[in-house]
């Protein structure tokens, strides 16, 4: 650079630097003329109060004996005490007027031209300025009473000069301060512009093409911005959540808002649905095909989805009629009868369903993630079907793709590896993973062999979804242990491998109302069906436990703690049933075969210890169920139990709140449920601990009407605002919002 370019270059930081000099200096001094007076009133307004305490606490001391000698008559005295009264240095003339506002007594130093008050001053009333030629004085007028009987005011004149000196060495303080920042925000600003002029031009350039804030982490920002950046994204997320719950409040989620925001957002957008479990099953049966729907939390939350939507789902098919009934592309439309959209089923062979659904994902992933004090086994082969499955998977997607940037909705951890395979074959796609299960700690999923692998698998995803922020915080610390990654915890998103994921919580729900609210049967025909099939009396009580024949749902936890509520209180046996129904679940696993095992024979005892002629205590349901009964067992039971050793939500607690339009019923909720952490009115209890159970199941079931219609109404409003729609539109408007800040982005780059 030559000496003449330099000197252009240090003129053009001169002329930027003043540029925000001269308004600086300007606001500063507009600052220092309002301020000085706004001080001064200030300390003034303080100084006046100081006065007014100082001369009641003068005035308070002086009233004992100034009333005594008042009373005596002796002046001489009277004088005495006045002058003692004044060595106080602040303390300038004392005065002393009788009831008629005579002057009786003062000090030598009392103003000439001030009067007796006149009518006498209330108790509390403030003290007064005066100007005099020695400066200014506080002026209070005390009432003075002699055992209760009024008898004269006490004046007190108190030397204000004080504040007049302090306000002067106040004003040079401020003034020298305000010009001593600026001298210091000058420099600084010279020093800034001239050393990282290129540096804050570069950053701004960055933000305007999307970078840091439409995409943060795209492409380094400079550092200079990177504080400026933080703290944004921090206040941007604040106010999002602040606008969600305001527009909760306000929006009705129903499938026609549903369909309404997929139009607006997501106009011509295709959706694509991926998980294990099909949403409808094709069996063979006696008479002919037969369609039923699965036992799964999954379906429930996301088939009221597809119907708003029409869009595909693509899932394993397992029923043993399904091949029939597909068309040539293994397509068929569903629900039966309506046809509101489309299934596309995978087959896999026996090998890759046990390698891959019962092996890694089932035996691996699912205790590993629960907890649940089953050892999780990783077995090579399993991994390699796993890593085979999710392939096929991905190739489904891109052949069901219409275009090059689908939305596309992953669920759960059986496809793990899916989103970093769809963004090689469809890099312009909106993946949206939801992990309907737990995420453990950092140290319990270093367990497993693959750990690295899943985690990139999963940071394919735009938007990587949880039940709840405590998985989402897992998550991240987890990505933080065991990759390479830039994470931003104000944000909650992830930069890794050029790719940005979005980390949230969605807490998941059911659909509202549920497809069968105007032709369920009322509550008192559902008791006489469930007491008739029981042959109990009108009076009975009934418990109910809707789970799968699963380890993580503390079935066994929850039959201990019916047998000792019956130990505790034996007045109920004969009065009280409990029913539970357990779909069989992964029947092929050995844990799950110990446990049917065991939940069969903890039952037997129980029924053995308490049975009574025909009556028995627990009713036993290994069989798969129809949503429909299951909603009359809802409908009948006075306390549903939910008691999972560990859960991401449990959709049967609010399924069993959705069913009862009676208002009554009792939910007893384990503290390890996603659910309870929002329906707060349900009984909540650690499961791990049988009295505590037990002593809330008796709560249950001798709670008083209004207290059940007070709580249920509560968790039915909660249910009801917060639905299925909602969970899925939130998720919708979070990648509708992304893909537009990703067009946003890449026109703004190629407009600069």
């Amino acid at each position: 650079m030559t000496l003449r370019s330099k000197r252009k270059a240090m003129f053009r930081s001169l002329r930027l630097s003043l540029r925000f000099i001269v308004p600086l200096a300007i606001a500063l001094a507009i600052l220092a003329y309002s301020f000085v007076p706004l001080v001064d009133r200030l300390y003034l307004r303080w100084s006046v109060r100081d006065m007014d305490i100082r001369a009641k606490l003068i005035a308070s001391t002086l009233q004992e004996p100034l009333a005594d000698l008042l009373q005596q008559g002796n002046k001489s005295r009277l004088n005495a005490l006045f002058t003692r009264a004044l060595r106080d240095e602040r303390l300038f003339a004392l005065g002393y007027c009788d009831e008629a506002g005579n002057m009786l007594l003062h000090t030598p130093t009392f103003p000439k031209d001030l009067q007796c008050p006149s009518p006498a001053p209330e108790e509390n009333k403030p003290g007064s300025l005066l100007k005099l030629p020695q400066g200014l004085v506080h002026i209070a007028a005390n009432p003075v009473s002699n055992e209760g009987t009024p008898s004269g005011t006490l004046i007190l004149v108190h030397d204000m000069s004080f504040v007049e000196r302090r306000s002067t060495d106040t004003r040079k303080y401020i003034i020298m301060l305000f010009v001593v920042l600026g001298v210091v925000t000058s420099l600084i600003t010279v020093f800034v512009a001239h050393l990282s002029w290129q540096g804050w031009m570069e950053g701004v350039r960055a933000m305007l093409r999307g970078e840091g804030i439409l995409r943060p982490f795209s492409r380094p920002t400079s550092s200079e911005l990177e504080p400026l950046v933080g703290d944004l994204r921090s206040l941007l997320r604040t106010l999002d959540q602040e606008r969600r719950l305001a527009d909760d409040a306000t929006v009705s989620w129903t499938p026609d808002t549903l369909r309404s925001l997929l139009h607006k957002q997501l106009t011509g957008d295709q959706v694509l649905v991926v998980s294990n479990r099909e949403p409808y099953i094709h069996m063979k049966g006696e008479k002919g095909i037969e369609v039923t729907r699965p036992a799964s939390g999954l379906v429930t939350a996301v088939e009221p989805v597809m119907r708003a939507c029409s869009g595909t789902w693509i899932a394993h098919g397992g029923g043993t009629a399904d091949r029939e009934v597909v068309d040539r592309h293994d397509r068929v439309s569903i629900p039966p009868g309506h046809a509101d959209y489309t299934l596309r089923r995978i087959w896999l062979t026996k090998a890759e369903e046990d390698g891959y659904y019962y092996g890694f994902a089932n035996e691996g992933l699912w205790p590993l993630c629960h907890i649940a004090h089953v050892r999780p086994i990783f077995r090579t082969s399993d991994w390699e079907r796993y890593v085979a499955v999710n392939q096929r998977f991905a190739d489904a997607v891109a052949e069901e793709a219409s275009s090059d940037d689908p939305v596309v909705l992953v669920q759960d951890y059986h496809f793990a590896l899916l989103p970093g395979m769809i963004r090689k074959l469809l890099p312009r796609s909106t993946v949206i993973t939801f992990w309907h299960i737990p995420w453990p700690n950092p140290e319990s999923f270093g367990i497993c062999p693959w750990r690295e692998e899943l985690l990139q698998g999963m940071l394919g995803s735009t938007i990587l979804g949880f039940h709840t922020r405590f998985h989402c915080k897992n998550f991240l610390e987890t990505v933080d242990r065991y990759l390479e990654t830039r994470i931003e915890h104000e944000s909650s998103t992830i930069f890794h491998n050029s790719m940005l994921t979005l980390v949230e919580s969605y807490p998941i729900s059911i659909q509202w109302p549920p497809p069968w609210q105007e032709t369920q049967p009322p509550v008192e025909e559902c008791r006489g069906w469930v007491q008739k099939t029981l042959q109990v009396e009108r009076n009975h009580l009934i418990g109910l436990g809707v789970d799968r024949l699963d380890y993580t749902k503390g079935i066994l936890e929850r039959l201990r703690a019916i047998e000792c509520m019956l130990e505790l209180h034996p007045e109920l046996i004969g009065h009280f049933t409990f029913i539970q129904i357990a779909a069989p679940s992964r029947s092929s696993l050995e844990d799950y075969q110990a446990l049917d095992a065991r939940v069969r024979s903890l039952t037997a005892r129980i029924n053995e210890r308490f049975s009574r002629g025909s009556y028995q205590p627990v009713c036993l349901k290994i069989e798969h169920h129809e949503p429909e009964v299951i909603n009359r067992y809802y409908r009948a039971a006075d306390v549903c139990m939910v008691t999972s050793l560990h859960d991401g939500m449990n959709l049967v607690a609010k399924e069993y709140v959705a069913s009862r339009d009676d208002e009554r019923g009792v939910l007893l909720l384990s503290q390890f449920t996603g659910a309870a952490h929002e329906l707060h009115e349900a009984l909540i209890v650690n499961p791990y601990h049988i009295e505590q159970t037990a002593d809330a199941l008796f709560q249950a079931l001798t709670m008083p009407d209004f207290e059940q219609r007070e709580r249920m109404l509560s968790m039915r409003a909660l249910v009801r605002d917060f639905n299925v729609y909602r969970w899925a539109g939130r998720m919708l408007i979070d990648a509708a919002r992304i893909r537009q800040r990703e067009k946003l982005s890449v026109r703004i780059g190629r407009s600069l």
